[in-house]
């Protein structure tokens, strides 16, 4: 008896090509695509040594898988397959911000090169990384470093990460404060914080208090969110362009804490000449480049007083005739920022110290 054939169905294309409308789940289905050979260049690119060193970056990258990155050129999005002869050295090749050149073959787009970084943000990478340094965005103007008065709790320590982080990439930091309407009392930190300097901006989503003081901030720059999750980043950006609709979630009754609704970073255009990239949300950041006896020139504060303790290599932590100790005593500098500075200061030994060295020893802790 003859068996019926039976017919393979046709595999729908999973691949979503629309970014604006479903952009965090844009690569999650490009995993099977980058192990066929359609992913590699074309042989005549190949045949040749190496790619040319002068050309002139003609686009902006939005977002970026390990072979595929999203990029704006001439005000339309187009998707690129990134050349394999663009090696990584000890930093991720790259991140959303870089400028690079693209050139179409063959019905396709290619990266075939990326400008230098004026600025960037990044932190060390992970215990099983092959990269040192991991970056978050390029030639960025500002950080906005996002946290909550409440729900989750305010925190000073990632806060102060990410100011040290900004001064390492030249970025301009902004604090940003949200979720407001949710207290009657403003974390008392954040008069310290503008005594010393920074610009901080209290928002709320609900009232809408301060959210113009933000897009004059944010307007005619690049800039970056970033902080703990469910502070409120992809909120904020909805409340600032409603047609973005970035998706949201309620910080856990349980933990305190919020859940991660942001998984890649992604580089938006709103209203206004404002440029942001939303990043997800962290519970820890390692600084990248900052030893631990440098961390006291990232305190303000701490620097100035320090500049008359009686050893030039002052740790502030136990040596006798320590300027930073005795201002802590008499009053003239406030606890906490004195316990940001050592439980800095301490990860960062505890880090060295590491089975690893400095690079594999890295805590997951909150801070």
């Amino acid at each position: 008896m003859k068996k019926k054939s039976v017919q393979k169905k046709k595999r729908k294309q999973v691949r979503t090509r629309n970014w604006e409308e479903a952009h965090e789940t844009a690569f999650t289905h490009d995993r099977a695509r980058h192990r066929r050979a359609q992913t590699a260049i074309s042989d005549v690119a190949v045949e040749s040594n190496s790619l040319s060193e002068d050309f002139v970056c003609n686009a902006l990258v939005i977002s970026h898988s390990k072979k595929w990155a999203f990029v704006l050129k001439d005000g339309q999005e187009e998707l690129c397959l990134i050349d394999e002869r663009l090696k990584e050295a000890n930093a991720t090749l790259l991140a959303p911000g870089d400028s690079v050149f693209v050139e179409r073959e063959a019905e396709k787009w290619f990266v075939r090169g990326v400008g230098p970084r004026n600025t960037r943000l990044s932190r060390p990478g992970h215990e099983h990384d092959r990269l040192d340094e991991q970056v978050f965005a390029a030639n960025i103007d500002c950080l906005i470093i996002v946290a909550a008065a409440a729900n989750p709790p305010f925190r000073t320590g990632l806060v102060d990460r990410y100011l040290i982080a900004a001064e390492v990439g030249g970025v301009t930091p902004i604090v940003c404060v949200n979720k407001m309407d949710l207290v009657d009392e403003e974390p008392p930190e954040l008069k310290d914080y503008e005594a010393l300097g920074f610009q901080v901006i209290r928002t709320s989503c609900e009232t809408g208090e301060g959210l113009k003081t933000l897009r004059q901030a944010l307007a005619g720059k690049l800039s970056i969110l970033s902080g703990h999750s469910g502070v409120g980043k992809s909120t904020l950006l909805n409340v600032l362009d409603e047609d973005l609709e970035v998706h949201t979630q309620e910080v856990s009754d349980v933990s305190q804490r919020g859940r991660h609704t942001t998984t890649a970073s992604r580089l938006y255009e709103l209203d206004g000449g404002i440029r942001i990239i939303d990043t997800p949300g962290i519970r820890a950041l390692g600084v990248w480049g900052v030893s631990p006896e440098e961390v006291a020139w990232f305190f303000p504060d701490l620097a100035e007083l320090g500049e008359n303790c009686h050893f030039r290599n002052c740790s502030h932590t136990h040596e006798p005739d320590c300027a930073v100790t005795e201002a802590l005593d008499a009053g003239e500098l406030t606890a906490w920022r004195y316990d940001s500075y050592l439980r800095i200061r301490g990860s960062m030994e505890e880090e060295q110290e590491g089975p690893f060295g400095d690079k594999y020893g890295r805590k997951s802790s909150d801070y």
